[in-house]
């Protein structure tokens, strides 16, 4: 997985994987989803990623028992 942000436009970038894109779907007016030729989910986009609390992103960790 690969995140980028970019500042000036407020657009936030989530790459799931490097198969090529087939697909894009919107989901309302700022996210995008790409798919493969599997179904799989490839690339997220995230218009106002910051106005929306998408970013900055919170990493959390777990630790299993």
């Amino acid at each position: 997985m690969h995140t980028t942000y970019f500042d000036e436009d407020d657009i936030l970038v989530i790459r799931l994987s490097d198969k090529p894109i087939v697909r894009e779907v919107s989901q309302n007016w700022n996210t995008h989803i790409s798919y493969a030729e599997d179904g799989s989910a490839v690339e997220l986009v995230l218009l106002e990623a910051r106005v929306n609390g998408a970013y900055p992103l919170e990493v959390q960790a777990a630790h299993s028992a």
